[in-house]
């Protein structure tokens, strides 16, 4: 898997477009995402293509139209992010975990039914059983949480498949 580096613009407009999201479930309109970063509504469609060339973001053609993020925008603001692996809280059942996060791999949601989540950890999952509730998160800096099934493990390398129940990345507090 190949990380992406996003320009602090890029990722500032994708987190911005992921939060938007979040609260509303539609396309969101440039217009919105231009006052959530203070850009003109021009340079948020140059940065738009950009991010649309590179898989981040699709467009919703039509009046009610907009941009979506993709579950590689959510990947490429946390791939980044995952700075401190250890400060990412792990539920199972509700209690929590002592692992380590490493990485959460959402490369495999591409399909809007089948929302899946691998967990990569350093620590024990032997406990953990299919069809239990985990919670990741939330993470160091985009503070996504990711609240899932699991729907299948490898033991040897302590990957845990979720089934994405609820994936909340939480609006950023504005900077004062």
């Amino acid at each position: 898997m190949s990380s992406i580096e996003l320009t602090p613009s890029q990722k500032k407009i994708l987190r911005a477009l992921t939060n938007l999201h979040n609260d509303a479930e539609d396309a969101i309109k440039g217009e919105q995402i231009a006052q959530q970063v203070d850009r003109n509504p021009g340079t948020i469609r140059n940065q738009m293509q950009s991010l649309k060339a590179l898989q981040l973001v699709e467009g919703v053609p039509g009046p009610k139209g907009g941009y979506k993020p993709t579950a590689a925008a959510y990947e490429a603001l946390e791939i980044q992010q995952m700075d401190d692996p250890a400060a990412v809280p792990f539920e199972h059942e509700g209690e929590d975990v002592d692992v380590i996060v490493e990485e959460i791999d959402l490369s495999s949601v591409h399909h809007p039914d089948l929302c899946r989540a691998e967990v990569h950890v350093q620590g024990t999952v032997t406990q953990i059983a299919e069809g239990d509730a985990v919670t990741v998160g939330p993470t160091p800096l985009s503070k996504l949480l990711i609240e899932g099934t699991v729907d299948g493990k490898d033991d040897t390398n302590n990957i845990l498949i979720l089934r994405i129940d609820d994936m909340i990345a939480p609006a950023e507090e504005p900077e004062h």
